[in-house]
């Protein structure tokens, strides 16, 4: 079984950043503690996507965090990506998983138990479930209830991630929630000391018990 930890999943948002402020503070979050990494960049050509992953993969391979690549399975191979991010309009799983075969991550978004149980049987390694609040990102998404969260993580037996909107003020609404870890967009990507951010969203996330069994066990 491949191994993995989603226990604090980073996801990269370049909007308003030069490349070597972009590089920089994605090089600070793995610093902070990072456990994998996604790079979603939904307005660049291929090319552009293609050329600013594999800088990306130059540094998530220097501290051992798999690359995920949001949307593009071709992307994926084209950079030999740990993985892909598939939603409710991209590829489906078992599409994807046909061409890239058993070894690479595939998650996939879910916000219904009957869609994360599909995706589940699909192939999908971790589900991402939200968004749990509001965001600021260009992804356009509808809010799910900490309920449906709780429903799906009891309902699937592969990690579930919370996204949405969540930073260390926030997450508290997630304690006893059965999920292997958070995603994190603006929390980090946005914030003045991205190290800083990610060591402490980190840190709440241990104290409230968010981070634990499949999460932190690589499940």
């Amino acid at each position: 079984m491949k191994q993995f930890d989603t226990s604090l999943y980073f996801i990269t948002d370049s909007t308003g950043f030069g490349e070597e402020e972009f590089l920089s503070r994605v090089e600070a979050a793995l610093q902070g503690g990072v456990t994998i990494l996604q790079i979603r960049e939904k307005s660049r050509s291929t090319r552009e996507y293609i050329a600013l992953a594999e800088k990306v993969h130059a540094l998530t391979r220097q501290y051992g965090v798999p690359l995920i690549i949001d949307d593009r399975v071709d992307v994926a191979l084209a950079v030999d990506a740990e993985g892909v991010h598939l939603g409710a309009e991209d590829m489906t799983v078992a599409a994807a998983r046909k061409i890239l075969g058993t070894e690479k991550i595939i998650g996939a978004t879910a916000k219904t138990v009957p869609w994360a149980l599909d995706e589940e049987a699909q192939g999908a390694d971790y589900l991402g479930v939200g968004a749990i609040y509001p965001t600021t990102t260009k992804v356009k998404t509808v809010l799910t209830s900490t309920d449906t969260l709780r429903d799906i993580c009891e309902a699937v037996s592969i990690p579930v991630n919370a996204i949405g909107g969540l930073n260390r003020d926030n997450i508290d609404v997630l304690a006893g929630i059965p999920i292997a870890g958070i995603c994190a967009v603006s929390a980090i990507m946005k914030a003045e000391n991205p190290r800083t951010a990610a060591e402490g969203l980190k840190a709440r996330a241990r104290e409230l018990g968010l981070i634990r069994g499949k999460g932190e066990t690589g499940a």
